[in-house]
C-alpha cells in the first residue's frame, strides 16, 4: 500500500512537472522565498520577476501560476491569501492594509489592480481600508480595478476596465467602468451565446 501510495504521488509530480515545466518550475523556486507560506509555484518568462512587498503582514499562496510583473504589497499585520489553482497574469497589483483574499481555480488577467485600501488620508478623515474578498473560480478581466470592501462572488465574470466599487453577487456577469451586474449565470456554466457587449468586454 505504502509502494502504490508512492508511485501515484510521484506519477503526479510527473505529471506536472511536463505540464508546467521544469523552467517555470525553476523561477517559482527562485520566488518562493518572499511568501510567507508557497505551495508549487511557475513562473512565466519575462522580466520583472514577480514582486512581494512584505512591510511585516502574512502573503501566503497556494499551486499557482504568476506571470511577469506581479506586484503583491502587504502592510504590517495585514492578509494576503491566494488559493490554489489561481493564475495573476503580467503586471498586476495587489495591495493589502488589512486583507485581500483570492479563492481557488481564479483567474486574474493583465493590468489587474485590486487594493483593500485608499492608501491615504483624505483631509482630516483618517484612511479607510476594507477588506477584498474574491470567491472560487472569478475570472477578472484585463485592467479591472477592485477597490476596498469589494466582495466578488464564486464564479462571476469581471469584464475588462471594470472599475469594481461594490459587492457583487456569485454567478455574475459584469461591464462596463461602473461595474454593473448584466446576466446571472446559471450553476451549471456561463452563458452559451454571450451578446456582442459582453463579447467585447470579457477578454482577458
Amino acid at each position: 500500500m505504502i509502494g502504490t501510495s508512492r508511485r501515484v504521488r510521484v506519477a503526479y509530480a510527473y505529471r506536472r512537472i511536463r505540464q508546467l515545466g521544469v523552467v517555470n518550475l525553476l523561477r517559482g523556486l527562485y520566488v518562493r522565498h518572499q511568501f510567507s507560506s508557497a505551495g508549487i509555484l511557475s513562473v512565466r518568462a519575462g522580466w520583472p520577476l514577480p514582486k512581494v512587498d512584505n512591510m511585516g503582514g502574512s502573503v501566503a499562496i497556494g499551486n499557482c501560476s504568476l506571470f511577469p510583473g506581479v506586484r503583491i504589497e502587504c502592510w504590517k499585520g495585514a492578509s494576503v491569501n491566494i488559493g490554489n489553482g489561481t493564475y495573476i497574469n503580467r503586471n498586476t497589483e495587489i495591495v493589502a492594509a488589512q486583507s485581500v483574499f483570492i479563492g481557488r481555480d481564479c483567474k486574474i488577467a493583465r493590468d489587474v489592480l485590486i487594493m483593500d485600501t485608499d492608501q491615504h488620508p483624505v483631509g482630516s478623515a483618517p484612511m479607510v481600508h476594507g477588506p477584498v474578498k474574491i470567491g472560487d473560480r472569478v475570472w477578472v478581466g484585463s485592467r479591472v480595478i477592485v477597490l476596498k470592501g469589494v466582495s466578488i462572488g464564486h464564479d462571476s465574470i469581471i469584464g475588462a476596465g471594470a472599475i469594481v466599487t461594490k459587492s457583487i453577487p456569485p454567478h455574475s456577469v459584469v461591464v462596463g467602468q461602473a461595474a454593473r451586474v448584466v446576466r446571472t449565470l446559471c450553476p451549471e456554466g456561463g452563458p452559451s451565446t454571450p451578446n456582442d457587449e459582453l463579447h467585447g468586454t470579457l477578454r482577458a
